[in-house]
């Protein structure tokens, strides 16, 4: 019974660390980007160059749902 367990619990954080890695389909990375974009201009980049700030903001809302983070928005 308890190898059962393992082989369930393996297998679930197996799962999740492959969720974690995959790639967030294109039209979600485009409409992260115009929503941080969008906090950009209303509440400040925080001291960060706008574009940095933005690739955080992406990352952010990205990992949040479980998908890997970008290296860069081009």
């Amino acid at each position: 019974m308890k190898g059962l367990v393992l082989i369930g619990l393996s297998a679930l954080a197996f799962s999740v660390i492959a969720t974690e890695s995959e790639t967030a389909p294109a039209e979600l990375v485009e409409e992260l980007t115009q929503f941080c974009q969008e906090v950009a201009e209303e509440e400040g980049t925080k001291g960060k160059p706008e574009d940095v700030f933005i690739l955080e903001c992406v990352n952010d809302e990205l990992e949040a749902e479980g998908y890997a983070k970008l290296t860069s928005l081009n």
